[in-house]
C-alpha cells in the first residue's frame, strides 16, 4: 500500500470521525457509564477502545511497535465533555501520525501484542475496528433512549470534518 493510497483513505475517516464525535455527544451525560447492552462495555469503554486503538495503531505504524492500555485513559474521564475532548485528542494524534507515514513504513512489520502484522493490513484493522465498534455505539444510543445523529450526514459534522468541497 502507498501513502497516496492511504491519504485518499484516511480522508473518508476523517469524515467518519466528524459523525463519531457527534455520536458520543448524542450520549446521554449521565449514562456514560451505563451498560445498556448486558455483558458489553459501557459507551465510555466502548469510546476510549475505538479512539484509543485508532490512535495507538496509527502512531505504531511510525514506531514499528503497537502497545495498548485502556485503563488510565478510563480513569481520567468523568464526563461526557471529557470523552469528547479524549476523542478528538486521539484523532488529531492518528492523524499526525498518518501524515508522518512513509512507503516504507507501509511496507514494514508492526510488532502487536498477538505477534507482527504487515503496517498497511493494520491500517486497515483502524478502519475496520473503528467502524464496527460506532455500529455498536449507534445501537447504545438507541437503547439509552436518544437520536444517533445520520450515518451519512458529513454536512451536519463540524467544518472540519465536513466533505472538503463544503468545508
Amino acid at each position: 500500500m502507498k501513502k497516496s493510497t492511504v491519504i485518499r483513505i484516511w480522508d473518508l475517516m476523517r469524515l467518519r470521525h466528524g459523525i463519531g464525535l457527534r455520536c458520543i455527544d448524542a450520549l446521554p451525560g449521565d449514562q456514560i457509564d451505563a451498560r445498556p447492552v448486558k455483558d458489553m462495555r459501557t459507551p465510555k469503554e466502548l469510546v476510549v477502545h475505538m479512539y484509543m486503538f485508532m490512535r495507538t495503531a496509527a502512531e505504531s505504524l511510525l514506531t514499528g511497535s503497537l502497545t495498548h492500555d485502556e485503563k488510565p485513559e478510563l480513569a481520567r474521564i468523568r464526563t461526557k465533555q471529557d470523552l469528547v475532548e479524549f476523542a478528538d485528542r486521539s484523532w488529531k494524534a492518528a492523524d499526525a501520525a498518518i501524515a508522518k507515514v512513509t512507503d516504507a513504513q507501509l511496507a514494514a512489520t508492526v510488532k502487536a501484542p498477538w505477534g507482527e502484522i504487515r503496517a498497511s493490513d493494520l491500517f486497515g484493522w483502524i478502519q475496520e475496528e473503528y467502524l464496527h465498534h460506532r455500529g455498536q455505539l449507534y445501537a447504545f444510543i438507541r437503547q439509552l433512549g436518544a437520536k444517533p445523529p445520520e450515518n451519512w450526514d458529513f454536512e451536519g459534522s463540524a467544518p472540519e470534518y465536513q466533505p472538503k468541497q463544503h468545508a
